[in-house]
């Protein structure tokens, strides 16, 4: 029994020293970005991108190969010459049974017909591409982290929001009950203030889980368990007012986007893929030398039952004269997929002037509405402070002070959402046109 309250002690003193961890932006980025599964993925590519590089440039080098080989052979008669000179044959060879063949054999390419330096280059461009699109994931990732970070941000405080206008109506309840008792309210009165608190508690309630799921995809988004505790340290949002032009933006995003230059990179390995696909129809030319080191060895007559060394060196052509339309299908091929990357270059750049734009409008519309709600918030707060005045010496009733107070909190919800909404739309348009986000 002690052991297992001694036990429970340490437990609960372990959670007691646990600490909620805390998050600025940046800290959220470069974890984000390192615990990120999708850029391990794209890191992979990369790799595979890479090794792709060395193994065109393997073929380029000489290639050296060893081959051992052992036969035993079947029993034959030596080899004998008869003549009239002497009564018995002359032996020429014995006959060997057991052979043993090992040969070092190296192949250089001379000429390949333009194949091996094309498939070098398109290596490299895809290379430079794959580097291209990795850089462009990062910054995918690194929006995706901006995004958890501040709906945290609006969920915390809406869910503050809330705890003002709940302590607010405890106050109103409180001042109803004075009311009451001296027969200023109805009893009706009282119980709108109480229907209305018990109302934002179920606002609170709903805050408080969609605080949780933030919270939970944020630290999903960072690679930490989905229910460890979290909290975040942002500076307060407000307006910064920057006058943007559409089409400078534009040329902005033409020139910077990663997407644009990585598919560019392929185009040009798809015209080296072309020039590769067209090597079939040059002839192949290979330097070749062989070291022999045989038991026999084929080439000393008469044979030896012994090791012995020979070489050969030359130059050996290969060249395909028909191949029933092999090449040209190659040909063909290497064509339409470079028309298909020629293609989707220019949807590309057609799709991310539609970004551009719709970001642009998007962020033009969230800052007309953070001026709106702030606006709107003051003129809230300016009314429910005339009517909470009137509501205390009971010139108006409490529906109206209710209707007030709604509106101020509903002003402040709609001013966080908006500003929230706005430094998102800032965030959307800078990476729609190629700014680094990490």
């Amino acid at each position: 029994m002690k052991k297992i309250i001694f036990t429970l002690i340490i437990i609960f003193s372990i959670k007691s020293f646990t600490q909620t961890k805390t998050y600025t932006l940046d800290e959220s980025i470069k974890l984000g970005i390192e615990n990120s599964k999708v850029l391990k993925i794209s890191n992979a590519k990369l790799a595979i991108a890479s090794a792709k590089v060395t193994e065109i440039k393997s073929q380029r080098f000489p290639k050296l190969s060893f081959n051992a080989a052992y036969m035993r052979l079947s029993d034959v008669p030596p080899f004998e010459i008869s003549t009239s000179f002497f009564p018995t044959p002359i032996r020429i060879q014995e006959a060997v049974l057991n052979t043993y063949n090992f040969k070092l054999s190296l192949q250089q390419p001379i000429f390949t017909g333009f194949k091996l330096s094309a498939l070098n280059s398109a290596a490299d461009y895809n290379l430079e591409s794959t580097e291209l699109d990795y850089s462009k994931d990062i910054n995918e990732e690194a929006f995706k982290i901006i995004s958890a970070f501040w709906n945290i941000y609006k969920a915390e405080n809406a869910n503050k929001i809330i705890d003002e206008n709940l302590k607010s109506l405890e106050s109103h309840i409180n001042d109803a009950k004075s009311f009451l008792e001296n027969d200023l309210i109805t009893r009706n009165d009282l119980l709108k203030i109480e229907v209305q608190y018990s109302t934002v508690q179920l606002k609170k309630v709903e805050v408080e889980n969609a605080l949780e799921i933030a919270k939970a995809l944020f630290n999903k988004t960072l690679g930490n368990g989905i229910s460890e505790e979290v909290n975040i340290e942002a500076e307060e949002l407000t307006l910064n007012i920057h006058k943007d032009n559409f089409n400078d933006l534009l040329i902005e995003a033409k020139s910077n986007r990663l997407e644009l230059e990585s598919v560019s990179k392929r185009i040009l390995a798809g015209k080296e893929q072309l020039s590769a696909s067209k090597s079939g129809w040059y002839p192949s030319i290979f330097l070749i030398s062989d070291f022999y080191y045989s038991r026999p060895n084929q080439r000393i007559f008469p044979q030896k039952d012994q090791f012995d060394d020979t070489w050969d060196v030359g130059v050996s052509l290969s060249w395909d004269i028909w191949n029933w339309g092999y090449n040209s299908s190659q040909s063909q091929q290497a064509q339409s997929n470079l028309v298909q990357l020629e293609t989707s270059a220019q949807q590309l750049e057609e799709a991310i002037e539609i970004e551009v734009y719709n970001t642009f409008l998007n962020l033009e519309t969230a800052k007309k509405k953070v001026e709106l709600s702030k606006q709107t918030l003051e003129q809230a707060e300016e009314n429910y402070r005339i009517t909470n005045d009137k509501f205390l010496v009971q010139l108006v009733s409490t529906t109206d002070l209710l209707d007030a107070e709604t509106s101020v909190y509903n002003s402040k919800t709609e001013l966080l959402n908006a500003l929230v909404d706005y430094e998102l739309s800032r965030k959307r348009l800078e990476k729609a046109i190629g700014g680094k986000l990490y």
